[in-house]
């Protein structure tokens, strides 16, 4: 059954076209994929990508880099077209699955003005569009650091783009609307409504400059959470203590507002090529906290060589704890240990999500051996606060950590 569901997947994009097809002429199939070979030095945590479900340990595994995505685009007229993309991977479940990541109708209103509506991939990044396409990219993945932070990779619904020529620099901006669906890693599926999406890009020459924000409601389920949320209110209400409740507001887990406010920088200039990005996470009233995180990445291109270093750092910080440590007067014997106990939650909370900050440091090479494919070797030290970006840690875990790769990129 897993095996027909990849296969109908990929066959996707051919039937969007082939749905609208009469002239053959007028549709383009093409494709990108990753072949890799990922591994680390520990056995008591996962190295893996946002929202996977399983990572790798010492033994090398196929699946944390790896991919596979075919596209077809349809061109109607000299105004209408028709696109679409699906990919294989490992996401939330631990195994590869295949899902639609781009379906959309594009409509050209003018030479600077086009819309369009279906499924696009969510543009919160400097790489949105080509994100999962390692073979147009430098490094071999983004850093996790900045790009965990973004859990929504597309967008059902709108957007619309202008686009102008101002002397020698093409400025385009872009805001997008819609809601979606993903799976959490190892968890239910979360769903985002009232989703959007700003971004101002200007390019001159060698040089992109990109900003961005964008922001949703998110809703998951969680039978824990919502156990612990009935407590906190409970014990608000028992002990008149309403600063408790304030607290239990925070791990509700539906609706949650969530923003992402990003800006980046390119330059490929001669044989230099620099990439960076900046972006904070907010998420007000949820205990998740915030986040702020960036990355700088060089490189000197050799010929056919292109060797590069990545520095990346995430800090998190979870929300304040304001459970009182006092009773009111009169309130009865079993008010201070609930209360202890309850604070304790929060502060455990907080110092799971503080203990997500971590710093990386990669070096890596990229080889273009041949037209349209690149090998690519790449070793990271991950140096975590606590827990990191890690998932399925173990007890004792300790950082720092190596990971390296191994990967063949390719375009067809």
């Amino acid at each position: 059954m897993k095996t027909r569901f990849i296969v109908v997947a990929l066959a996707l994009p051919f039937a969007v076209a082939s749905a609208f097809a009469q002239d053959s002429n007028a549709v383009r199939i093409s494709g990108f994929g990753t072949g890799a070979l990922t591994f680390a030095d520990t056995d008591q945590a996962e190295f893996a990508r946002s929202n996977q479900s399983s990572g790798v340990k010492k033994d090398p595994r196929t699946g944390v880099d790896s991919n596979l995505g075919l596209q077809a685009d349809y061109t109607v007229n000299s105004w209408l077209s028709v696109t679409g993309q699906g990919l294989v991977r490992k996401d939330g479940e631990d195994s590869y699955g295949a899902e639609l990541s781009w379906a959309f109708v594009k409509a050209k209103l003018s030479d600077d003005l086009s819309i369009r509506v279906g499924r696009m991939a969510m543009p919160a990044f400097m790489i949105s569009e080509y994100r999962n396409v390692g073979y147009a990219n430098t490094f071999l993945r983004p850093p996790q650091e900045l790009y965990s932070q973004m859990p929504l990779n597309n967008i059902d619904g709108a957007d619309i783009t202008w686009q102008q020529q101002f002397a020698d620099t093409t400025v385009t901006a872009t805001a997008a609307y819609g809601r979606s669906e993903f799976k959490t890693s190892g968890g239910p599926t979360a769903e985002s409504r009232d989703q959007y999406a700003l971004n101002l890009t200007a390019e001159h020459g060698p040089f992109i400059v990109r900003v961005g924000r964008s922001g949703t409601k998110l809703s998951s389920e969680s039978a824990q959470l919502d156990a612990a949320v009935i407590t906190f209110n409970n014990t608000a209400a028992a002990f008149n203590v309403p600063q408790v409740a304030d607290m239990g507001e925070l791990l509700k887990t539906k609706d949650r507002k969530y923003t992402f406010t990003s800006a980046g920088l390119s330059m490929d200039w001669k044989n230099i090529v620099v990439l960076t990005e900046y972006a904070k996470r907010k998420m007000p009233d949820s205990f998740l906290g915030s986040s702020k995180s960036f990355y700088v990445m060089g490189g000197y291109r050799f010929g056919k060589f292109l060797p590069y270093y990545t520095h990346a750092k995430i800090i998190s910080k979870g929300v304040t704890n304001t459970i009182p440590r006092t009773c009111p007067a009169g309130a009865s014997f079993a008010c201070a240990p609930t209360l202890a106990a309850l604070s304790g939650l929060m502060n455990t909370l907080t110092t799971a999500i503080d203990g997500t900050s971590q710093t990386t440091d990669s070096i890596g090479v990229r080889w273009d051996f041949m037209t349209s494919a690149a090998l690519k070797v790449q070793i990271d030290r991950i140096k975590p606060q606590s827990n990191g970006q890690f998932i399925n840690v173990q007890p004792g875990f300790k950082g720092p950590v190596t990971v390296g790769a191994v990967a063949i990129d390719f375009v067809f």
